[in-house]
This record gives structure tokens, sequence and C-alpha cells, in this order.
């Protein structure tokens, strides 16, 4: 750490007696009572001498004085420091602490017990801002305890590695920390159920969890599912890492795909996840190679649109719907019928050609533009659309008019044609009537 950043506990205590061969306990205390603003950091593991020598009384001291010092920023104990004896009894004196921001107890043996012991420190912390518990042994009672006591914590970082968690208990209303952004879970036995209460999680309450690891856990495809629904409205979880989880088929990387790039008709795939940009998991086979490209795709193009979703979307009716090719394959990989559209109305053509910079063919898409364009083209005058639709529409009003009037005149005329011929048949009963009478006179003259 730099100079400016402060130093360590260790380091501020030389100031005292140069010539101790040992860091001792009392000069750990007598450093932390100092309260010296340049010592920063208390750090301690299971190898070195004072802690090795530390009674339970020693704990519980050290706890007090770690709560009276108001310049410690980080605190780590770790490397088989302490159990759930040691730990209740340091916890039994460190109940509080304006300063710390980062607590790391990893590879202890720190149970439910050691967890219940840190409830009244976890709430009385004003600036904590990170937890790290790997390799410890948890299980999930302890796990959901301590969420529970975090609930009105500012933490962002909570790492639970490799702590023996199988379920998760998630009420996103009441004790979940509501700041929380990264959460490691990854080497544990989270399996399909405890991703429900994942899913509680990622779907609701306000929760901004950006950064979740399950990487070597027991996700299967069905855990993958109920994962994929708890993000498809998710606006914060930005990277997923689930590496090593070998129950994940070719069918789960599939659902993967479809969460971020969904090509049932386009208005599914601007509805598709644009938030996720980064998916990890292990390097692809032959099998599944198309799958992990067409996933990458698309949250480059999520990386891409940092700051707008929509524009996300829309990138990805350009990529995939409107090129043939992509459609066709990704249609395949998700199973989704692969069949023309009609043509696009001549309407839209100009905002399309606007909004892809060049011309893809317009032999599909219409049935499912004409009901997500407002959608899909967002930057387009909405009023001037609409009058566009309008005169249209009046044009082809005026077309079938003109149609109409052509067609009433055509009638007309064949009225007056078939008149005029039942005129000419009166005429031409008349004088045959008139020639008969003629005729009959004559004979009668004769």
């Amino acid at each position: 750490m730099d100079s400016d950043a402060g130093s360590s506990v260790e380091d501020a205590l030389y100031e005292f007696d140069d010539d101790d061969e040992y860091v001792t306990f009392s000069d750990i205390m007598r450093a932390v009572h100092q309260n010296d603003p340049y010592a920063t950091e208390l750090e301690g593991s299971g190898g070195e001498n004072w802690i090795q020598s530390m009674s339970n009384e020693d704990w519980e001291d050290l706890g007090r004085g770690v709560s009276n010092n108001t310049h410690l920023k980080t605190v780590s104990i770790s490397e088989g420091a302490l159990n759930d004896e040691t730990a209740s009894f340091l916890f039994r004196g460190l109940t509080r602490s304006s300063s710390i921001l980062e607590l790391r107890l990893h590879e202890n043996e720190i149970g439910v017990a050691g967890v219940r012991s840190m409830v009244p420190f976890l709430q009385n912390t004003a600036h904590l801002r990170w937890l790290d518990l790997d390799d410890n042994n948890l299980q999930s009672e302890g796990f959901n305890l301590l969420l529970r006591a975090l609930r009105g914590s500012p933490i962002k970082n909570l790492s639970c590695a490799r702590c023996g968690i199988r379920s998760i208990e998630i009420d996103i209303n009441n004790c979940f920390p509501q700041h929380l952004t990264f959460l490691n879970l990854s080497s544990n036995f989270i399996n399909a159920d405890g991703c429900h209460g994942l899913a509680e999680l990622l779907q609701g309450g306000g929760a901004r969890v950006s950064t979740l690891l399950l990487n070597k856990n027991e996700i299967d495809d069905d855990a993958v599912a109920i994962l994929v629904d708890a993000l498809q409205n998710n606006t914060s979880l930005t990277a997923l890492d689930l590496k090593g989880n070998d129950g994940i088929s070719d069918h789960g990387m599939t659902i993967l795909l479809k969460l971020v790039n969904n090509v049932s008709n386009i208005k599914a795939t601007l509805q598709s996840n644009h938030t996720l940009k980064y998916i990890y998991m292990d390097e692809p086979s032959d099998r599944n190679q198309k799958i992990q490209t067409n996933i990458k795709m698309a949250t480059n193009i999520n990386v891409k649109n940092l700051y707008s979703t929509e524009a996300a979307g829309r990138e990805k009716v350009i990529q995939t719907q409107l090129h043939s090719e992509t459609r066709a394959e990704l249609c395949h990989l998700q199973d989704v019928d692969h069949s023309l559209f009609n043509e696009i109305d001549p309407l839209y053509l100009p905002e399309v050609f606007a909004l892809i910079g060049r011309s893809h063919g317009h032999g599909e898409l219409y049935d499912v533009l004409s009901s997500s364009i407002m959608l899909l083209f967002s930057t387009v005058n909405v009023k001037k659309c609409i009058q566009q639709e309008r005169d249209y529409h009046a044009a082809k009003v005026a077309e079938h008019r003109a149609k109409a009037e052509q067609l009433d005149a055509k009638l007309a005329s064949m009225e007056e044609a078939v008149e005029g011929n039942e005129r000419d048949q009166d005429n031409g009963l008349r004088s045959n009537k008139r020639r008969r009478k003629w005729w009959w006179g004559l004979w009668g003259g004769a």
C-alpha cells in the first residue's frame, strides 16, 4: 500500500521498539490503542506467533480496541486464526466500528455460531463495504443468518466461496442488503432448489447485484432456466459466472442464448436482456461452439451499448433479424420456425434504411414489424409517421373513390344502352303493326 494511503498496524508498532524480534500481542494492542492515523490495516494469520499465543480474553480485548479505533480501514484475520469460540470472544468486544471498510476472515473455521456472534458488529458498522468469509463452514444456515444481519448494512461486496452453502432463503423486502453489488458463491453446493432463492434476489425488491459468481456449484439446466426466468426483466446484473457446472448441457446454454437474444420475433429480440454483458462458461466444445459464439455476440452488443439498452435491442435486430444467414442459424439453435415474413410496408422503408445504414433487402419482417415498429424505431418522428400513414390511407381512399366513380359511370352507360335497346324494340313493333294494317287494307280492298 502506498504511504499516502496508510500502513499496517504491524508497521506502526515498530516505532515503539525496533529491537523486537517477534511481534507480540502486546505490541499489536499498543498500536491499536495508539489510534495512529497512518496505521489503517490490521492483519494476522493463524501461523503468526502473536495469534497463536492469544487467549480468549486477548481476543475480546483486541475486539474492544478495534471498536474504539477510528482509523482502521481493513481488518484481516485469516488462515486458521479463528474458530467459532475465538470468533465469539473477538466479536464480544468488536460490536461496532466507525471506520472499518473491509473485514477479511477467509480460511478460518467459522460456522453458524461464529456468524451469530458477528451480528451486533454487522448491524453497527456505518461504513463496511467488503466482507470476505471464503473457506469457512457457514453452511446454508449461517449464510442466511448473515444475509439477515446485513439487511441494513451499506455493504457492497460479499464473498462466501467454499462455505458449504446449499439453499438460500431470501426475503427481498426484509432481509437482503440493498446496496450489495458483488456476490461470490462459487464452489458451494447450490442447485436448482438453491436458485429459487437467488431468483428472488434477481427479480425484485430493488436489489442491485451486478456480479454473481456461481462457478463450481451444482447448477444444471433446470437451475439455468430458473435464473434466466428471473433475469428476463433484470436491469442490474452485468456479469454471471457459471464455469465448472457440469450439469449445464447444450439445452441450458441455448436457454442462456435466448435470454440475451430471443429471435422468435422482433418484439422478443427487443425485449431480450440487454444488461448482461459477461456470461462466463467452460471452454466451448465442438458441439456447443455456435451457441457460445452467438451468446458472446449478443453480450458484446450489450457491452458496446453500455448506456442504452434500447440501442442494444435495435442493433440485435439489425445483426440478427435483418441478416438472413445469422437469423437462420439462430432459429435453428433456438428451435424457432424460420419462415420468411411478408414484405415490409413501403411506409416504413425510409426509417429502416435510416436505422441500418444500408439495404438488407426487404422481402421479410412485415408481420412482426407492424406490431413492434414503435419499439424498434424509437428515433422516428412519431407525429410525422402518423401523418404519413394518414396520408397514405387518405390517398387510398381517394383512389378507391375515383375507382368507384369510374364504375358508376360504366353502370350508367350500361343502363343507357339498355334503355336505348328497349326504345328500338318498341319502335320496331309499331312499324310492324302499321305494315300489317296496310297489307290487310289492300287485301280487303281487293
